[in-house]
């Protein structure tokens, strides 16, 4: 098996000025839209989300701490979810796949497939009861630009972010990035007027990568006046920690009309993981043996042996 290039770099720009995050995320995209059966318009908007919540992660200081991009929206994506972790793990999945299209795409501007909505980014810390969630209204239909937008007006914090995905003429992606640039405390206009001329003549990050270019070298080629220093290099995967241990505790939280209805079969009982799109398969014996029994007077779920 292949051995995945795929990766987060951590680095700093101007004297610890700028922090920024590069993503190389070409098998994780393949993998993400083998997984769901995409084509190439749900590749790229189910894409350009796990790219970005990979990047957006990148803060995150607990192994278990999590991070979920969530887009609501009027248009006919209609939404989607896509979740990373501080280890590089992602996930998600669209509210509507396919896509309904009214003619051939005839360009990458994702625009009118958005409309109208919402975006939000909800941090879950290990350990807390709730998650801190902030949220604004969709002003570009561009997940990159309302995602820069986010953190200004959020965080008051200047944010530059680019994603990309290059693909082949079947349809299939062959290079996948994403690039991050965010502000420090009190850094200087000027410098943050030349970062600004030099992201926006920043390459396709999916061409780039898709040619065999590197995280180190794109750094020194678009970013080296500014003695980019490169901190951490991780994994980064589309991965899930579901389970048929898992979707079983799920069920058991059905109300009891829902799962009756499940037990009279017919079986197997198929669920399905959203995020990964993994089937699961529950047969009578494993759907009979789960039951309620009262205790004080509360109704509970109970396993049979």
């Amino acid at each position: 098996m292949r051995q995945s290039t795929d990766g987060r770099t951590r680095f700093l720009l101007g004297d610890k000025a700028v922090r920024g995050v590069l993503v190389r995320g070409t098998d994780l995209v393949n993998e993400m839209q083998t997984r769901h059966g995409l084509g190439l318009l749900e590749t790229l908007v189910l894409g350009h989300g796990c790219l970005a919540a990979t990047l957006l992660a990148t803060s995150l200081k607990g192994d278990k701490d999590r991070l979920a991009l969530r887009v609501e929206c009027s248009g006919p994506i209609k939404g989607l979810v896509a979740e990373g972790n501080a280890a590089g793990e992602v996930r998600g999945y669209l509210r509507q796949n396919p896509i309904p299209l009214e003619k051939p795409l005839e360009s990458f501007d994702l625009a009118p497939f958005f409309g109208a909505g919402f975006l939000s980014v909800s941090t879950h810390l290990e350990g807390g009861s709730q998650p801190f969630t902030g949220t604004i209204m969709l002003e570009h239909g561009n997940l990159a630009l309302d995602l820069s937008q986010y953190f200004q007006t959020s965080e008051q914090t200047p944010t530059a972010i680019a994603l990309s995905i290059q693909f082949d003429s079947d349809g299939l992606p062959v290079g996948a990035g994403g690039l991050l640039l965010q502000a420090m405390p009190g850094v200087e206009p000027v410098l943050m007027g030349e970062l600004e001329e030099c992201f926006a003549g920043l390459p396709s990050l999916g061409s780039y990568f898709s040619e065999g270019g590197g995280a180190e070298g794109l750094l020194a080629e678009q970013f080296g006046a500014f003695q980019p220093e490169i901190l951490t290099t991780t994994t980064v995967a589309f991965a899930c920690p579901c389970s048929k241990e898992n979707i079983s505790a799920r069920l058991l939280t059905l109300p009891e009309e829902d799962l009756d209805e499940l037990r009279s079969g017919p079986f197997p009982v198929e669920t399905c993981c959203h995020y990964c799109n993994t089937t699961y398969l529950f047969n009578r014996e494993e759907m009979e043996g789960r039951g309620w029994k009262d205790k004080g007077g509360k109704r509970s779920f109970s396993r049979h042996p």
